[in-house]
């Protein structure tokens, strides 16, 4: 295949996890004996705009038909998000005659912020059940569409244009990237700003977060290659941020070209990727040699506990625990159960391992000795959620960057 981005055709494999079902593919207790999709997960590199991307293409329609991932329910999250919203609000002086438009706005969980202050706002977001919640518990208007050029195009043609655009944990997901951000080109005011938020790949290397590659992930960014991506698309990185959330993040604030100039923290990342070696194919090789270690440390761990007579859960349904749970072929044999505070995930079970999920509330129910803590980018919040289950004697299991009891 060639790159996603630039079309090389030079692409180098740099990590493969074999043959994993889809991380959000939650089962019924009547699909548990069917058989189930699986697809190759390998990553790969490119060599010339140094994007990091995965071979495997999933139709969108099967990824996102009935998508069970809904934002709001991380208190983490939604404090990030509206500490964004009120900064943003205040530093551009956001109005009742702004428009502010979020791509892949999932429940509404960031636009929220906007419209209790009174500003216009539209979500675009293709999973039907999730839009469906945005407008009908938060009020947000929403579009059900995927997010294109065309789409963007005839937005425009409506007379809707963006004074703020958001894009956050959405890039990753889309196969034509140009497009995509010429879509984001189009919807953008003359004077408006382009917010996206996304992994970094830097931080999933250094971290060895390999429980980040899934299926809906198709690319892997490094602030080099947005930089690329974006100016090929006629938009220019004003600013960058780097932050903690999902385990190592940027954000990234991007204008039409020809407007401003790249600040400081813009050119000091830039520099700082290439002395790391953001384009070398040896520094993702030694990445997956680090998480293929850390996979057998982590099923010794368990295995000896297990062993001594322990009793094992995990926490989290999320994608990365998918990731985990399959790459590291950790099923019942080990783990019991999965709690998760969604009630959408609650009676289901996970994919490929075939685990069941239960509410939260099951920890103090079980006591498990041990709980995997699959959530690990949420660890704080739901440590201190679950105080009364540590308080007990149960223990937290983190089993990234390092496998380590809590």
């Amino acid at each position: 295949m060639g790159c996603r981005a630039c079309g090389e055709n030079g692409l180098q494999e740099v990590f493969h996890l074999g043959r994993l079902p889809l991380a959000n593919a939650l089962l019924q207790a009547g699909q548990l004996d069917l058989p189930e999709p699986s697809y190759p997960l390998n990553l790969l590199l490119c060599p010339r705009c140094s994007l990091v991307q995965i071979g495997e293409t999933v139709p969108p329609q099967i990824l996102y038909g009935n998508y069970l991932y809904l934002s709001s329910f991380s208190t983490t999250f939604l404090e990030h998000s509206q500490r964004l919203a009120e900064r943003l609000i205040a530093a551009r002086r956001l109005g009742p005659q702004s428009q502010v438009i979020e791509v892949g706005s999932n429940d509404g969980y960031l636009l929220q912020f906007y419209a209790r202050c009174g500003i216009p706002v539209l979500g675009i977001e293709p999973a039907a059940n999730v839009a469906r919640v945005a407008e009908e518990e938060r009020g947000i208007r929403t579009l059900c569409e995927f997010f294109s050029e065309d789409l963007a195009r005839r937005l425009q043609g409506e007379g809707m244009r963006a004074d703020v655009l958001h894009a956050h944990n959405v890039l990753a997901h889309q196969p034509e990237l140009n497009g995509f951000v010429r879509g984001f080109k189009t919807l953008l005011s003359e004077e408006g700003v382009l917010v996206i938020e996304v992994p970094h790949v830097l931080q999933m290397i250094e971290h060895c977060e390999y429980d980040t590659i899934y299926h809906e992930h198709l690319c892997y960014f490094s602030l080099t290659a947005l930089d690329h991506l974006f100016r090929r698309n006629g938009l220019m990185i004003e600013d960058v941020e780097r932050l903690d959330i999902h385990g190592g993040s940027l954000r990234v604030f991007a204008v039409h070209a020809g407007r401003g100039a790249p600040k400081p923290a813009v050119e000091e990342l830039l520099t700082e990727e290439g002395r790391w070696g953001v384009a070398r194919q040896e520094t993702y090789k030694k990445f997956a040699d680090r998480a293929g270690a850390l996979r057998e440390s982590l099923r010794e761990s368990l295995s000896n506990l297990v062993k001594s007579g322990k009793r094992l859960a995990a926490y989290g349904a999320a994608a990365k625990g998918s990731t985990l749970l399959n790459y590291c072929a950790i099923g019942r044999e080990w783990l019991e159960f999965v709690v998760d505070r969604s009630p959408h995930k609650q009676g289901l079970y996970m994919p490929g391992v075939h685990i069941p999920i239960y509410p939260t509330a099951r920890l103090l129910e079980a006591r498990p000795d041990y709980v995997l803590l699959l959530a690990w980018n949420f660890a704080q919040e739901i440590m201190a959620q679950q105080e009364e289950y540590r308080r007990r004697g149960g223990r937290f299991i983190l089993p990234i960057p390092e496998v380590e009891i809590v």
